[in-house]
C-alpha cells in the first residue's frame, strides 16, 4: 500500500535469514537444555563437594578422637552452606523470569496511565532497584533458612553415624 491509501509502505525485511545462533537461541527447547545442563553441573559439583567433605570428616574423626564435636560442627556448617547456595541458585533461576515479567507489566501499565517518557524512565529505574533489592532480600533469607536446617540436620546425621560406628 502507498501513502495515498493512508497506510505507510512496508519495508521488506533484509534479514530474512537470521544467524544460526539467533535461530538456536529462539527455541524453547534450547533454553530447557541449557537449564538442565546448568542444574546438572550444579548438582554434580555439589555432590562431589559433599563427598570430599564426608571424606575429610571420616579421616579427621578416625585419626583422633580428641575433637569429638568440632569436625561434625564444621562439616555440618559446610553442608548447610553448600545446600544454601544450591537452593539460592535454583530460586534465582525461577525468580528471574517472574521478576522480569512483573517489571514489564508495571512499566506497561505506567505507560498506559499516561506517564511521559522521562517520568517513565525514572519510575523504571526506581522500580528496578526496588525489585532487585526485594529479590536479594528474599534469596538471602531463604538461603539462611536452608543453611540452618541443613547444618542442624547434617550435624545430627554425622554425630548419629559416629555413634553407630563405635
Amino acid at each position: 500500500m502507498s501513502m495515498a491509501d493512508g497506510f505507510p509502505e512496508q519495508v521488506p525485511n533484509n534479514n530474512e535469514n537470521p544467524s544460526l545462533v539467533r535461530r538456536i537461541l529462539s527455541k524453547r527447547r534450547t533454553w530447557v537444555c541449557l537449564f538442565v545442563l546448568v542444574y546438572g553441573l550444579l548438582l554434580s559439583f555439589s555432590w562431589n563437594l559433599l563427598h570430599q567433605i564426608l571424606d575429610w570428616y571420616h579421616k579427621t574423626t578416625s585419626s583422633s578422637s580428641d575433637f569429638y564435636g568440632w569436625p561434625a560442627i564444621y562439616a555440618s556448617v559446610v553442608f548447610g552452606g553448600v545446600f544454601a547456595l544450591l537452593s539460592m541458585a535454583a530460586a534465582l533461576a525461577v525468580a528471574i523470569p517472574a521478576t522480569v515479567l512483573t517489571w514489564i507489566t508495571v512499566l506497561v501499565l505506567l505507560a498506559f496511565a499516561g506517564k511521559p517518557r522521562r517520568a517513565l524512565v525514572l519510575e523504571g529505574r526506581k522500580i528496578t532497584t526496588d525489585i532487585v533489592g526485594f529479590v536479594i532480600k528474599v534469596l538471602v533469607r531463604e538461603g539462611n533458612i536452608v543453611a540452618a536446617v541443613c547444618a542442624i540436620a547434617g550435624y545430627f546425621a554425622l554425630v548419629g553415624s559416629d555413634g553407630e560406628d563405635q
